[in-house]
Order: C-alpha cells, then structure tokens, then sequence
C-alpha cells in the first residue's frame, strides 16, 4: 500500500523523496547508478516483483529520472537510462553507501562497493564545502536557516526547533555541547 504523496508541501527533501517513490525507487536508482539498465538485471540485483519493478520504473520515468529506450523488438524490450535530474537525484547513493559502510550496516565485513575516481584511481568521499571559501566542512560546521523559498511551514519547523533546542539548552551544531545543569535534589516532607 502507498503512503499519502507531498503534494503541496515545500520541503526540497519531500519533493526528491517524491520523485524516488519508495526504497525500491532507490534501489533501482543504485542499479542504474551501478551501470545495470535492463528490467531483467533490475529483478535480478534486488529481488523486487514484476508488478513491483514495473511500477516504480514507469515512476521514476514520469518523474524525468529516467528515460526509456528501445534496445529490441519483438518482443520489444527497452533500457532505462538516468536523465540529467536523474543523475542529480543518484548523487546521493555514494552518500548513502559511504553512510552505511561507517555504520557498518551493509551485512559484510568491509564496504561492499567503493566509489573511485575515474582518473586517478583514489578513493572519492563525500562531504560538505563552504561555497564560499571552497573548505571542508563536517556536520558540526553546519547549521540551518531559512532560505528564500520558505513558506510559513517551512519558518514554523525552523523556529520551533530552535525554541526546543533553546528550552531544553540543546547545542546548535555550530556550538560546542552544554550540560544541563542537574536538577536540584527534592526532598519530601516526612512531617
């Protein structure tokens, strides 16, 4: 059964999640990453059903990730590609891999996959850039604001955490950590 969709919420991360469809959207997304583009090879590398498969491959295509094209006729058979925002979308399977071989949360001993370098060979990380000095940033350094698109939702979310992080004296991530200060003992009347 599909869950209620996004529509009408301004939130960028609802609209690519949208776009995705559901975890087997991302995995598809992975495959074609991955170099794979026939139905077949799609069953194959995630186990999904047909009527499954078939479903999330015709979304993703009426969202503009991905495009069909005829490889056979009679029967005729067709190889899906990534489109430019598809590929914009896919940038965050090397994310998520990398996310996931720290956690240690992929059922191997090691990183099942690596994303290289197609010129030198080494290793490519993910990470956050200042776009204004071009320096590295980790999530610490990060901290959020509202952009020019906010709606008052999207103002409500961001004020209404920073008064919960404030009430409860939660460091921002730009802030080095507090400690609350302990609560005073309390001492029951016995009279």
């Amino acid at each position: 059964m599909r869950s209620k969709g996004f529509e009408g919420m301004v939130c960028s991360i609802a609209g690519v999640m949208a776009a995705i469809g559901d975890r087997w959207g991302l995995l598809i997304l992975r495959d074609l990453v991955l170099g794979l583009s026939r139905y077949d090879d799609f069953r194959q590398s995630s186990g999904v059903t047909n009527a499954t498969l078939s479903d999330r491959l015709k979304h993703l295509e009426a969202n503009g990730l991905v495009e069909r094209k005829p490889y056979q006729t009679n029967p005729e058979r067709f190889e899906y590609f990534l489109t430019d925002k598809g590929r914009q979308i896919a940038a965050v399977i090397p994310v998520l891999a990398q996310i996931g071989d720290h956690l240690g949360v992929s059922g191997a001993s090691a990183p099942p996959i690596k994303f290289v370098n197609r010129e030198t060979g080494a290793e490519a990380v993910w990470g956050f850039i200042d776009k204004r000095t071009g320096k590295p940033l980790n999530a610490r350094d990060l901290a959020i604001k509202e952009g020019p698109g906010a709606d008052a939702l999207s103002r409500w979310r961001l004020s209404h955490a920073a008064h919960r992080r404030q009430k409860h004296d939660i460091a921002e991530p730009d802030d080095k950590p507090t400690r609350p200060a302990k609560p005073k003992a309390r001492h029951r009347d016995t009279r």
